[in-house]
């Protein structure tokens, strides 16, 4: 079985630009591809799993997340890394869909095509929807305080198993035995 990291994307791999519709506006934190390294290293493979509600609200198409998926994987492929898939959720945050964070569908559509352990994957993360999609889907979890991280630090009513100050931070908790 493979061990995954369900990662969160905008504010976690790349810089916060609210409701992000242009492709050049994805910029990779200056730490994303050595802490995906490190991870790649101890064995996990990837999946980003993103609310994205501008779809509903009509800021932007399901071509526009496709162009900023494309040039994430363009810049960690350069560098030797890749996700094994992308999954989002284009509802409004109210529509009870099974896919919006917190609820696990992305999850569950990430590790269709793959033999996953859950119990040994983290879900990583900047918001406190990101923690509660691993807490549900029984993964191990860390929030980055990139982001909205350290706001969302204060609303949790649990605990993840790791608060960490970037993705890097967390990445190296995580390879050492956390």
């Amino acid at each position: 079985m493979k061990k995954a990291i369900f990662l969160d994307r905008d504010g976690t791999i790349i810089e916060e630009v609210d409701f992000l519709s242009k492709a050049d506006e994805a910029v990779l934190f200056p730490f994303t591809i050595e802490a995906l390294r490190l991870l790649s290293k101890a064995g996990f493979v990837f999946f980003v799993t993103t609310n994205q509600s501008g779809v509903a609200r009509g800021y932007f198409g399901a071509s526009a997340i496709a162009a900023i998926h494309a040039k994430i994987q363009g810049d960690l492929n350069k560098a030797g890394l890749s996700i094994e898939s992308f999954h989002y959720c284009p509802h409004f945050p109210d529509d009870g869909c099974r896919c919006r964070k917190p609820s696990t569908g992305m999850i569950e559509e990430a590790i269709k095509n793959f033999d996953v352990d859950l119990g040994n994957s983290w879900t990583i993360g900047d918001k406190k929807l990101d923690i509660g999609m691993g807490f549900n889907a029984a993964t191990k979890t860390a929030l980055v305080c990139t982001g909205y991280g350290k706001e969302h630090a204060l609303l949790l009513e649990r605990k993840p198993d790791i608060v960490a100050e970037n993705l890097l931070e967390a990445a190296k908790l995580i390879v050492s035995g956390g």
